[in-house]
C-alpha cells in the first residue's frame, strides 16, 4: 500500500525551499509561454520578479546545499538578490548606452503607411478596433514610423463624433516579434494646452513642452478604461476644447521636432554637432532613463518629469 501525505506534512513538503523553487520556475516558464501569444507587460512584470526570486533564492540554495560557509542561508539569499541586481544595472547600463550611440533615432518622424497593414490580425487588436467603431470614432489616418532598418511602429489615428478627442492607437513592434498595443489620447484648448493620457510602456524620461499636461498610466491596458481616465481629466478644464483642424502626420512631426528641441534645451540630449563623439544622450538622460526602465519593469510606473 501507498503511503498518503497528511495535510501538515503536505503542507511542510510544499514549504520546502526547494519545491516553492521548481514550483515557481514552472510557473515562470508557464507565464513566459503565455506571454509569447499575448505579449502582456502587466505579465512581462510578474514574470521578471519571479526570475529575480529565482536567480536569488535559488542560487543561495546550491551555494549552502554544497556546505562551503557557515553563513545562514538568508544571507546568502539577499547577497545574490543584490548580484542579480548589480547584473541587470550593468546591462541596462550598457542597453542604454548602445542606443544613445546607435543611429536609432530618440523621436522618429512618421510618414503615411500606404501598405495596407494597419492592425496586426490579433484577436484583442481586432477587439479593439470594433469597440472603436461602435463607440463612433473614425480613422483619420494610418501611419508609421522607420525605427531599425525594416522595423516599423505603427499607428492608426481616430478622431471621435466631437472631433475634440484624438486616439493614436500605436503598435510597438518588440525583439521577440511580438507586438505590444498602446494608446495615447489627446486633446486640445483654445488656450493652446495639450491633454495627453497614454498607456506606453516605454521610458521616456525627458522633458515635456510646458503647455502639455501629461498623465501616463501603463497599468490601464484596455482603451475604455484609459478614454475613461481621459475624460474624467477634461471634466477639470474650464478652457474650451478645440476641433482638431490639422492633419495627425503634420501634427505629430511637429510634436516630435518640439520634443526633440526641449530636450535639447534643457540638457538631456546633447547638441547635434556633439552627437558624434558622445552619443544622443548626456549622462543624466541614461540616469533618468535606467531609472524608469526599472520602474516600469518592475512596477509599471512611469516617471513624471515635466
Amino acid at each position: 500500500m501507498g503511503r498518503t501525505l497528511s495535510a501538515p506534512g503536505l503542507f511542510c513538503l510544499l514549504m520546502d525551499p526547494t519545491y516553492l523553487l521548481v514550483i515557481t520556475m514552472v510557473v515562470s516558464l508557464i507565464l513566459y509561454q503565455v506571454n509569447q501569444r499575448r505579449a502582456s507587460p502587466v505579465i512581462a512584470i510578474f514574470n521578471r520578479w519571479m526570475r529575480w526570486l529565482i536567480f536569488g533564492f535559488g542560487l543561495a540554495k546550491i551555494i549552502v546545499d554544497l556546505g562551503s560557509t557557515g553563513r545562514p542561508y538568508w544571507v546568502w539569499a539577499v547577497t545574490c538578490l543584490l548580484i542579480y541586481l548589480l547584473i541587470e544595472t550593468a546591462y541596462r547600463w550598457l542597453e542604454i548606452k548602445a542606443l544613445s550611440l546607435s543611429p536609432i533615432p530618440l523621436f522618429p518622424r512618421f510618414a503615411v503607411n500606404l501598405s495596407g497593414e494597419e492592425w496586426p490580425t490579433h484577436k484583442q487588436f481586432l477587439k479593439t478596433r470594433d469597440w472603436l467603431r461602435q463607440e463612433g470614432f473614425k480613422v483619420v489616418q494610418s501611419l508609421k514610423a522607420e525605427v531599425a532598418p525594416s522595423v516599423y511602429l505603427r499607428m492608426s489615428v481616430y478622431h471621435d463624433v466631437s472631433n475634440r478627442l484624438r486616439v493614436q492607437v500605436l503598435f510597438l513592434p518588440q525583439p521577440t516579434g511580438n507586438i505590444i498595443m498602446c494608446a495615447s489620447l489627446a486633446s486640445l484648448t483654445v488656450g493652446g494646452t495639450r491633454h495627453v493620457t497614454d498607456n506606453l510602456f516605454l521610458p521616456f524620461a525627458g522633458f515635456y513642452p510646458e503647455n502639455w499636461m501629461v498623465d501616463r498610466s501603463p497599468w490601464r491596458r484596455g482603451l475604455p478604461a484609459l478614454l475613461k481616465r481621459h475624460r474624467a481629466r477634461l471634466q477639470h478644464e474650464t478652457e474650451t476644447l478645440l476641433e482638431w483642424d490639422v492633419e495627425p502626420l503634420a501634427d505629430l512631426n511637429a510634436q516630435q521636432q518640439s520634443l526633440e528641441q526641449v530636450n535639447t534645451e534643457l540638457g538631456f540630449l546633447w547638441p547635434h554637432h556633439q552627437r558624434e563623439e558622445n552619443g544622443k544622450m548626456t549622462v543624466e538622460a541614461r540616469y533618468r532613463v535606467w531609472k524608469e526602465i526599472w520602474l516600469l519593469n518592475y512596477f509599471g510606473l512611469s516617471a513624471r518629469y515635466y
